[in-house]
């Protein structure tokens, strides 16, 4: 998607901070940190959303959870834990319309969320 700025992104067209990357998927900082540690995890490949999920994502998809894991493992987060959100559509506030979870952690967290 040529106006996608995670696109962009992944491309490496706009610099990011990458704290992981592989072939399926990118983690960067968020650039408006709502905690702590606020990562963005997001497939290489565009999906707008969920609804977009196509069977051919499945291997990206498991790899964007396994790398949440890693990441939130590697930042020190495997014992306090860790909050891992994904907004679907407009009344749950994305705004990228790339699929996408925000990776939060480094503080406590309330439920519910919003």
């Amino acid at each position: 998607m040529q106006d996608c700025i995670f696109c962009k992104i992944a491309s490496k067209e706009i610099p990011a901070e990458v704290v992981y990357e592989d072939d399926y998927v990118m983690a960067f900082e968020d650039i408006h940190p709502a905690a702590p540690i606020h990562l963005v995890l997001i497939p290489k490949r565009h999906i707008p959303t969920f609804f977009d999920i196509k069977d051919e994502d499945e291997a990206a998809l498991g790899r964007l959870q396994q790398a949440a894991a890693r990441v939130a493992a590697k930042l020190g987060l495997e014992e306090k834990g860790f909050r891992l959100v994904s907004n679907c559509k407009e009344d749950a506030g994305q705004l990228v319309f790339h699929l996408h979870y925000h990776l939060l952690g480094g503080r406590p967290f309330q439920w519910p969320p919003g």
